[in-house]
């Protein structure tokens, strides 16, 4: 039996985003078509991928506004307030480039699962953009590793 390749697992001709799209929509997109991640692409040139973790790590970066407790009321510490709202502002109108990992990690199309499923170990990442000939062609998951691991076996 000859070796299974990325190609015959992955997703081919995943969803991407721009690195313009703002945070929310690439947000939105993530939800609404249930994807982990997506890659970014300038052109038809993989720059990055975006993350649930790395919108999760951009709304923790918020800091909330402090609160004074005085008779039995409380009231917003105001320079907390203005510094809370502007870093609000930021946070929605961050782009997908802010958030977003450059540069990630890849693996050809044609290369062995068993080499895809090593690179998702040692870089301890979820998935990788599968390329040819320097082209965004799909994406595997540790998911679809696995899968392929357990139809091989029947």
């Amino acid at each position: 039996m000859s070796e299974m390749t990325v190609r015959e697992i992955m997703t081919a001709d995943p969803v991407t985003v721009t690195p313009e799209m703002s945070v929310t929509e690439a947000a939105r997109l993530m939800v609404d078509r249930g994807f982990g991640a997506l890659p970014v692409l300038e052109g038809d040139r993989l720059i990055g991928i975006v993350t649930e973790g790395d919108l999760i790590m951009q709304d923790v970066k918020l800091e909330f506004p402090t609160y004074l407790h005085l008779l039995d009321g409380y009231i917003l510490y105001p320079p907390a307030t203005a510094r809370f709202e502007s870093e609000l502002k930021k946070a929605v109108a961050a782009t997908v480039r802010d958030v977003m990992t450059a540069d990630p990690i890849t693996v050809e199309a044609d290369s062995s699962v068993e080499d895809a499923a090593t690179l998702l170990v040692e870089r301890d990442v979820s998935r990788l953009p599968v390329l040819d000939a320097g082209r965004l062609v799909g994406i595997v998951s540790k998911r679809d590793v696995v899968r392929s691991l357990v139809s091989g076996e029947e």
